[in-house]
């Protein structure tokens, strides 16, 4: 895999993974590491950003500290969430989900704490003294989850944006749609930076639920198409970003009752974020595939959050073929 992105976690082809298979854990335990000299260093590089780019905004987002896939043995309430994956996919894959669940640990961290650790310059640094100090060479990074969709249309195209030069990390490259779910989002008439892990404690499966909506969401304001055209997402793994320090985001398959052409008309008549991207590309599923190396130059035109959607696009046909991605 290339050198700026690698793979933390996947699933297996036949075993990406529905909403009802992800659970979540949230405390304070699962918060950045801090000590004086790393807040001091973040407050001068937000102070410095905004003296710059005065319309930066510093917004909550979910810290991941670590991602457990594991198999639970079959009983009445595995049988339950295969039967809820009945329901929602055909029944198709039960058989094969009913054992597979993934637990996400996350604490809480925001825009300016990633412009401080893991968009700094002190990123290096930060890594040797967490591993050194807490045996854990991310912990005195923020980590912010992301998310980002392989997002296939209806004739079998896959979906690439290039990313406006106004954006602060990637521009002028090729990515996947994607972004961060927000914890507002569970959290409404709270400030952003009044928003704690207490807040969100009880509140698990409407984390969950805002970790998949927010998928869906990114793609109808990036593209411009309607959530309603739109599958539930389908979980694929989780890639590690290393050019902003090993950043962490969720990979999702995502499929689209429009057709390429539909898709690429509501795009150029511009949505919500319009102003993030500048073109829309798509390729064919197997010609993208086949480019998918290092002599490639379609690969060096593509930022890092998108490479780490190959594994996605490993199991796009199984996916297709089995109708798994239905329609809400």
């Amino acid at each position: 895999m290339d050198p700026e992105v690698s793979l933390m976690l996947h699933c297996d082809p036949l075993q990406a993974l529905g909403e009802n298979q992800i659970n979540v854990e949230i405390s304070d335990r699962f918060n950045r590491q801090s000590f004086p000299e790393i807040e001091q260093h973040i407050e001068a590089v937000w102070s410095d950003r905004m003296t710059k780019e005065s319309w930066l905004f510093n917004g909550a987002k979910f810290r991941l500290h670590s991602a457990v896939l594991s198999v639970v043995e079959k009983g009445p309430v595995a049988e339950q969430a295969a039967q809820n994956v009945a329901d929602k996919s055909s029944g198709r894959l039960a058989k094969d989900e009913q054992s597979c669940v993934l637990t996400l640990q996350l604490g809480l961290t925001s825009y300016k704490d990633y412009l401080g650790t893991n968009w700094s310059r002190e990123a290096g640094k930060l890594q040797s003294h967490g591993q050194n100090e807490c045996a854990d060479p991310q912990a005195f990074l923020a980590q912010p989850l992301g998310v980002g969709a392989v997002v296939a249309t209806a004739d079998g195209d896959v979906v690439l944006l290039r990313r406006s030069q106004k954006v602060a990390e990637a521009a002028g490259l090729l990515d996947i749609p994607g972004g961060h779910p927000e914890p507002k989002m569970l959290c409404p008439g709270v400030s952003e930076e009044a928003i704690r892990v207490d807040l969100l404690q009880g509140k698990e499966r409407a984390v969950v639920s805002e970790i998949f909506s927010s998928v869906c969401a990114e793609i109808s304001d990036e593209v411009n198409v309607p959530v309603s055209s739109l599958s539930k997402p389908v979980f694929m793994g989780i890639a590690l970003i290393h050019t902003s320090a090993g950043r962490p985001s969720a990979e999702f398959y995502v499929w689209c009752t429009l057709t390429t052409e539909e898709v690429r008309d509501l795009y150029r008549r511009g949505g919500p974020e319009a102003h993030e991207s500048t073109e829309i590309l798509v390729y064919g599923i197997q010609m993208l595939q086949s480019h998918l190396n290092e002599r490639c130059p379609l690969l060096s035109e593509m930022c890092p959050s998108a490479k780490g959607a190959p594994s996605c696009l490993l199991v796009y046909r199984v996916y297709r073929h089995m109708e798994v991605a239905q329609v809400r």
